[in-house]
């Protein structure tokens, strides 16, 4: 029997990590499937304060084919290696072996987890889709936090970033929606799990 998918999406800093961790299974970490920054392709912001850095909220900065292939093998051969990204270094640092053991679904989680959903529906693979959310002033600073903790990018960065996407959640949340993905809080997203796997079997 193959594994299924779990994808939890929604805004940078909406808690989808945490929940992920909280849920007790396999988990796939969408990000570390950007791009390296010294891709070429990667996009740029075009104006405002941060004009000419890279832009790592455009899904263009980030494999989706790669994330695709990789969520397929490992819920069709229970096992895969995937790539490890340092963010604050823009590039990757290494592979690791994820092993599913016999687990009937994986979670896979990150900023641009709603890009996978119709893909992965369409291979039969799709169990569940979450948009996790809060209201904008809470994400905006469990974000801003989390970065500057983790050192991520310069504090100034981070700031005219996070404001931005407090602008934009809104429209962050309608998308996921839009690509098969059902808006909830993270206890919601956790109940509705909690169903999921209680129906194995049955």
């Amino acid at each position: 029997m193959q594994a299924q998918v779990i994808v939890l999406a929604g805004p940078s800093g909406s808690g989808k990590s945490r929940l992920a961790e909280r849920l007790g299974l396999p988990v796939l970490r969408l990000d570390d499937f950007y791009k390296d920054g010294s891709d070429p392709t990667l996009p740029r912001i075009a104006s405002g304060a941060n004009a000419g850095i890279a832009d790592w909220d455009d899904p263009a900065s980030w494999l989706c084919d790669d994330a695709v292939a990789a969520a397929v093998a490992i819920c069709r051969e229970g096992a895969g290696d995937v790539p490890v990204y340092d963010i604050a270094h823009d590039g990757r640092t290494g592979w690791q072996r994820l092993d599913l053991h016999g687990s009937p679904y994986v979670v896979a989680e990150g900023i641009f987890a709603q890009e996978v959903v119709p893909r992965l529906e369409a291979e039969g693979l799709l169990a569940a889709a979450y948009c996790v959310r809060q209201t904008a002033v809470v994400t905006f600073w469990r974000r801003l936090v989390r970065d500057l903790r983790e050192h991520r990018k310069p504090p100034l960065v981070l700031v005219r970033r996070g404001l931005a996407l407090l602008r934009a959640q809104r429209e962050v949340v309608a998308h996921a929606v839009s690509l098969g993905c059902t808006a909830v809080s993270a206890d919601e997203a956790a109940q509705g799990v909690a169903l999921l796997r209680g129906q194995v079997g049955r």
